[in-house]
């Protein structure tokens, strides 16, 4: 009909962006509130006799992924701020254009966020209501699920970027060749996340001893128990692989700064099993003897890896444009520039660099919920590392282009001698 109505198509129907934002809200708080309340409610059922034993143990099992989804949220601010400053990141961890954006990184935390607290509450309700054997089967199919998607081979899922992780931690491991950024980078992390991954290995442990929703690995001498070597072992192994990594920097350059490097993470390793020795001796040598040993290795590991951030990782001069936003926004006016940030980064990295020292020992860590939020405080140190280091490595690799461009432009000896080649005979 000539004047008639415009037929709808369905991009005239579709609700608008800022509705959706809102309806996707409204039901992630009623989710997370429907958690919390049966999960209260689930313990609540339970004798107070045995309500921190259970709570100590559904803490272990989903701890380590909470933790790593914390950290998956903090890169993605990360990435934001990257994105929206003049530090390419792409360019200094070498990505191609597949590489996840930050929207994309937020995305894959937020399912994280889902799924982890969803699998933690149907755990915590159907312990409490007697169905222990599918109680113990929730962290076991969460683990087994997350696993699967981190090595499925098809190409869904983000497959360029789960193999480029994978391949960085196959180089971490074994670091038999030239050490990139990105590798010695996410073996910096996982220094931040020793403890996460020891709670892995004892989560892995019970779960293949068969005794998740037990009491049996309560025993502290245990194969999966608080006293077990796997421990220590498992705290140190970043570190080690860190260590390695430096040494392997050092034989390819000779660079003294590669070697007092590694002599950083080497602090760490006494710290570590001084710690786990108060477990294995009398406890009159351990106080009088091992205590002064350990309390002496966490002050110097403390302090060097302090004196390493402030002076090698950030230079402090990369303090010049990471907050300085290529567009106008509200965070370069509250952020770059100012006084208070560097008061802040440097005061709080000093003090949580001594708190990791609690995180590092094992024999300190009984109150679970204090060693989650030590946890968590670090995860934040590194967090706020990242902004600077990756500054740093910017800042070089942009000074080596000027030089490098500068040194082109700078005409040879011959040419200054022989002059213009077009001249008359």
């Amino acid at each position: 009909m000539k004047g008639g109505s415009i037929p709808m198509h369905g991009a005239a129907i579709m609700p608008s962006p800022v509705l959706l934002w809102r309806f996707k809200v409204l039901l992630f708080l009623v989710w997370g509130i429907s958690c919390c309340k049966i999960g209260w409610d689930s313990v609540m059922r339970m004798s107070a006799d045995l309500r921190d034993l259970f709570l100590y143990e559904a803490f272990l099992y989903y701890n380590p992924l909470l933790l790593v989804t914390l950290m998956v949220w903090l890169w993605g601010v990360n990435l934001w701020v990257f994105a929206q400053s003049s530090v390419s990141y792409a360019k200094v961890f070498d990505l191609d254009h597949t590489h996840l954006t930050y929207r994309e990184i937020w995305k894959c935390s937020t399912w994280m966020t889902i799924i982890v607290p969803t699998s933690m509450t149907a755990y915590l309700y159907l312990y409490s209501h007697g169905e222990v054997s599918l109680a113990a089967s929730q962290p076991v199919m969460l683990y087994t699920v997350m696993l699967m998607l981190l090595v499925f081979p098809f190409d869904i899922f983000y497959l360029s970027s789960r193999y480029y992780l994978l391949r960085t931690l196959w180089r971490i491991i074994l670091p038999l060749q030239a050490i990139t950024f990105s590798d010695f980078f996410l073996a910096d992390i996982l220094t931040s996340m020793s403890k996460v991954l020891s709670d892995l290995e004892r989560s892995v442990c019970r779960m293949v001893n068969r005794q998740v929703a037990t009491i049996a690995w309560f025993e502290a001498d245990s194969i999966c128990g608080s006293h077990s070597l796997a421990i220590p072992l498992v705290l140190v192994f970043p570190y080690l692989c860190r260590f390695f990594q430096c040494l392997r920097q050092y034989k390819d350059t000779k660079e003294k700064t590669s070697f007092l490097n590694a002599l950083k993470y080497s602090t760490a390793v006494p710290v570590i099993f001084l710690s786990a020795l108060k477990y294995h001796v009398f406890p009159n040598k351990w106080t009088n003897f091992y205590r002064p040993l350990w309390l002496l290795s966490s002050v110097i590991n403390s302090l060097y890896s302090f004196y390493w951030d402030i002076a090698r990782d950030w230079d402090l001069s990369v303090f010049t444009r990471i907050f300085k936003f290529k567009n106008p926004h509200r965070c370069t006016s509250l952020l770059y520039g100012r006084i208070w940030v560097f008061y802040w980064v440097i005061g709080s990295n000093l003090i949580l660099r001594c708190t990791w020292t609690y995180k590092l020992s094992a024999h300190l860590r009984h109150n679970y919920l204090t060693v989650f939020t030590i946890t968590a405080l670090e995860i934040s140190r590194r967090f706020q590392w990242i902004f600077f280091r990756v500054e740093n490595e910017w800042n070089k690799m942009t000074a080596k282009q000027s030089i490098e461009l500068s040194t082109e432009d700078v005409p040879k000896e011959e040419d200054r001698l022989l002059g213009p080649a077009s001249h008359s005979m």
